[in-house]
């Protein structure tokens, strides 16, 4: 199978899992897409790949933007204040990051990012609707 096909079936497949997913598994989905792309940045970083270091570093701040707007402040109170700095904090670190291709900050942004999305997942599933507003 050629790396063509294999991506086309990568997108559908994603596709496929994006239309089927709850507001929360949403959330969880974009938690791991930021994960994913931190550890292949990390990886660039380690090869001294520039473009791979750069393009994976602006995905993870891309995402957790998105994050960052997908949060209601209003019905969130606390939680979603205290994670709307938290995501601003996190992209601000990695921007210095990429700048200074230090992998000591995206290792930091990588454990807080695996913090929040473990709290995440233990919230019950009777909670995920009011949950997923917070996020």
């Amino acid at each position: 199978m050629n790396t063509n096909a294999l991506n086309q079936y990568k997108s559908v497949n994603l596709n496929a899992a994006v239309e089927a997913a709850s507001p929360h598994q949403l959330v969880s989905m974009l938690f791991r897409g930021t994960l994913e792309a931190l550890a292949k940045a990390s990886g660039g970083i380690e090869r001294k790949d520039i473009q791979l270091r750069t393009t994976q570093l602006n995905k993870a701040c891309e995402i957790l933007i998105n994050l960052k707007g997908s949060l209601d402040l209003e019905k969130g109170g606390e939680v979603a204040e205290n994670l709307d700095r938290l995501y601003d904090y996190m992209v601000r670190t990695l921007i210095e990051a990429n700048r200074n291709n230090d992998l000591a900050k995206v290792k930091e942004v990588s454990g807080l990012v695996a913090d929040i999305a473990e709290g995440w997942a233990q919230i019950p599933v009777e909670e995920h609707q009011t949950s997923a507003d917070k996020a």
